[in-house]
């Protein structure tokens, strides 16, 4: 089969590749749509250094089961189906406690975080764990199958961890195509004034055409005046959804008393200051989320089952594997949403 292989740092190739087949437990996977994450390009450029050579990235997919092992019983060949880029050990007490991101012997296809990494689907077939496989719904597009990963994490962040309710008041920080899908679970989800703040006014006109209330480039105006603008009284939840330390810092100067904010976006090791005595004393709370579990995934399915959100208006470029080398050009330019490769 053909596969993009990670060799080095900017050492990409197409090959073939042998083909995977399952254990007993698990399923082979006939790729349709890959969504091309922050993460991948990170592991391909070498802007994170943890990463094992050869190895197939994406982490993304959506397809049609090609094979089964044979313990497997709850899909079938042929079925179209979502696969979660995690799989954990099921019995450990994190698992227990429906917290599977955190199970130290988890693993990962084609993704970050635990180190037991599996060949990803920037391929044409993959296989994983039967327990990461997850029914794709008839009438959504394996396009947009392929953001639930994503999508689910903007769920759990903002829904399950974050505890956004009806009416808030939001401020998502950086309107990629993470701050996108976060911006619009708030906005299924009743959100009040929605305020998308970034620098670029591309990623700030999608944002105000998928349903921002108001949008701030922090390059030309005072991104907090502008806020306390719309908001006299401040926002009730503020996500960081943009990488980098200074989206962190205006988080931090945007809260008022009761403030709720997400630390979501920044996965690299940079330091921020707080003022103790005041974040006592405005008696906020902060939260984080970084990866997905089975329920944030079945969330995910049911916004796009249901049409509350779509995911395929963050899609911005369609492109084939073969031609993965023109994707990784565009993920480094700065006008472009969710890349979604097809085998």
């Amino acid at each position: 089969m053909l596969a993009a292989v990670l060799h080095d740092f900017n050492d990409l190739r197409l090959e073939d590749v042998p083909m995977p087949t399952p254990a007993p437990d698990e399923v082979v996977v006939k790729i349709k749509a890959c969504g091309f994450c922050a993460t991948d390009y990170k592991a391909i450029k070498g802007i994170r250094k943890n990463v094992s050579f050869p190895c197939i990235v994406g982490h993304e997919p959506s397809g049609v089961v090609s094979a089964v092992g044979k313990y497997v019983k709850h899909v079938k060949e042929g079925d179209e189906v979502v696969v979660m880029p995690s799989g954990s050990c099921g019995y450990c007490k994190y698992c227990r406690q429906g917290k599977m991101h955190y199970c130290k012997q988890s693993f990962t296809t084609g993704g970050d975080g635990p180190e037991d990494v599996r060949p990803g689907a920037f391929a044409e077939y993959m296989k994983t764990a039967a327990s990461s496989i997850f029914p794709k719904p008839s009438n959504v597009s394996f396009e947009a199958a392929a953001i639930t990963e994503p999508l689910s994490g903007a769920w759990k962040g903002v829904i399950q961890y974050s505890e956004m309710e009806i009416g808030d008041d939001v401020v998502i920080i950086g309107v990629g195509s993470i701050g996108l899908l976060c911006m619009m679970v708030a906005k299924a989800a009743g959100a009040g004034r929605l305020i998308a703040i970034d620098a670029s006014d591309y990623a700030l006109r999608n944002a105000k055409s998928l349903g921002a209330t108001h949008i701030i480039n922090p390059r030309k105006e005072d991104a907090r005046k502008r806020v306390y603008d719309i908001i006299p009284d401040g926002p009730d939840l503020i996500v960081e959804a943009a990488g980098p330390i200074q989206a962190v810092q205006l988080m931090v100067d945007l809260r008022r008393r009761g403030t709720k904010w997400n630390v979501f976006g920044i996965t690299t090791h940079e330091k921020f200051e707080l003022d103790g005595g005041l974040t006592h004393f405005l008696e906020g709370r902060m939260d984080a989320s970084f990866g997905t579990t089975p329920l944030a995934m079945s969330k995910a399915l049911r916004l796009m089952e249901t049409g509350l959100v779509n995911p395929e208006k963050v899609i911005s470029h369609r492109i084939a594997l073969r031609d993965i080398h023109k994707a990784v050009e565009i993920m480094g330019t700065p006008e472009r949403n969710k890349i979604v490769i097809i085998p």
